[in-house]
């Protein structure tokens, strides 16, 4: 075996022949709905000001990124809430924010399937003539009785029709799935694991399901009405769903965490390299990669 998986740090390297930090940033867009994992940061980046404008963010996470780690490249990553719930004049206003800082090779845009049309996906690949351009879709499961429970707000066939209007433009594509919500069971996961296969998306995001502060799955959580996965059903689910996985899908995460004080559980989610690490001696051990079973 090559590789164990198709990392995104690698693939960034190749690519551009160094590495590639990706700057986080919160626009003050919101949300349509709230999901019951979901609270008032919005996946907000700790590291983000939301206080300050998009350009002075970018500002400082260049210069902090020049400093600590001698970074030449950025991706300008539209990431706290969903970054196309605006009408499209206000959303071309806000990402030609990034089009002063020539170190910016690529423009990534967090949002929901619900929460794009024609027009805005025309004005995202509008942007491909100077970057490299990616819409990051919150998926989490293909089932709907999944989508319907965490409070998606939207169904998998909405997905696919979004999925299909930004294909027709040539706009990269990036899912984000969820191992751990609540009712999903392996074959589940492995099912949507083998659907985004089949479509052939560009990159997936694999999120640990986690108890943040202020979220309505804390409540549910504290009334013992949802469980938890331990880190070993993690790593084994993860290990599941890359396996399950075409070898040509990059990942751009294996796990996620809450931030700082917001993090409820599981502790154990706080160490997210000897999370990783985990995964992959699992898949050593199994004598597996990426795309295995695919």
């Amino acid at each position: 075996m090559a590789r164990l998986y198709n990392d995104y740090s690698s693939y960034l390297k190749t690519r551009y022949g160094c590495k590639v930090y990706r700057i986080g940033l919160d626009a003050g867009f919101s949300c349509p709905g709230r999901c019951i994992y979901c609270n008032d940061n919005g996946s907000r980046s700790s590291y983000t000001d939301p206080g300050k404008s998009v350009r002075d963010q970018l500002s400082a996470g260049i210069r902090g990124l020049r400093q600590a780690r001698a970074a030449e490249k950025f991706i300008a990553y539209f990431q706290a809430f969903t970054n196309t719930n605006a009408a499209t004049a206000k959303l071309k206003k806000t990402y030609d924010s990034i089009i002063p800082f020539k170190e910016i090779v690529g423009l990534s845009i967090g949002t929901r399937p619900d929460c794009v049309d024609i027009d805005k996906l025309d004005l995202i690949a509008s942007y491909k003539n100077r970057y490299d351009v990616w819409i990051e879709y919150g998926l989490q499961s293909i089932h709907d009785r999944t989508l319907k429970y965490i409070k998606r707000g939207h169904s998998f066939a909405d997905f696919m029709k979004a999925y299909d209007e930004t294909r027709a433009r040539a706009i990269q594509v990036s899912v984000h799935v969820i191992l751990g919500l609540p009712g999903e069971t392996k074959d589940d996961i492995i099912q949507t694991a083998r659907k985004l296969s089949e479509i052939k998306v560009d990159a997936v995001k694999i999120h640990l399901l986690h108890i943040l502060k202020g979220s309505e799955l804390e409540k549910m959580y504290h009334a013992g009405k949802v469980r938890i996965l331990d880190q070993d059903e993690y790593t084994d689910l993860a290990c599941d769903f890359l396996e399950n996985l075409s070898e040509d899908i990059i990942i751009q995460r294996l796990t996620g965490e809450g931030r700082g004080d917001d993090h409820i559980a599981p502790a154990w989610a706080l160490n997210k390299t000897g999370t990783i690490n985990r995964i992959k001696e699992t898949l050593v051990r199994r004598g597996s990669c990426q795309g295995f079973r695919a």
